[in-house]
């Protein structure tokens, strides 16, 4: 599994949770809903390399793990067509963490409860 986080902080809160012992890709930000020009603001290409790299490894599922929020939703919807073709070829499945993360959440503040929840209750 390769989860894809948006920031260090994101990334860190996971690790103390215990929850998650697999890779993780660091997006480095969140896709804004008015942005015209995202491929700026975010790593894609570099993430989509490394889902060609992670393959050959055994890669079998992408967990997008952003914030609960509008933007986060719009990034969970770009990354998914971004990655839609690469992941067909490749049989890789794309899931996200559940919805046990309230609206608004920000990742680096969640327990660990409610971090194992939401991978737990991931689709």
């Amino acid at each position: 599994m390769l989860m894809i986080v948006e920031k260090d902080s994101d990334l860190e809160s996971i690790q103390k949770s215990h929850v998650y012992h697999g890779k993780y890709f660091i997006l480095g930000g969140l896709v804004p809903i008015v942005e015209k020009n995202t491929k700026s603001r975010v790593r894609i290409s570099e993430l989509q390399e490394k889902i060609k790299r992670e393959e050959k490894n055994g890669l079998k599922e992408i967990i997008l793990a952003f914030s609960i929020s509008p933007q986060g939703d719009h990034t969970d919807t770009y990354v998914r067509e971004q990655l839609k073709d690469i992941c067909e070829k490749l049989g890789i499945k794309i899931s996200s963490l559940g919805k046990g993360l309230s609206t608004g959440t920000e990742l680096e503040y969640s327990d660990n409860d409610t971090l194992k929840n939401a991978l737990k209750n991931r689709q």
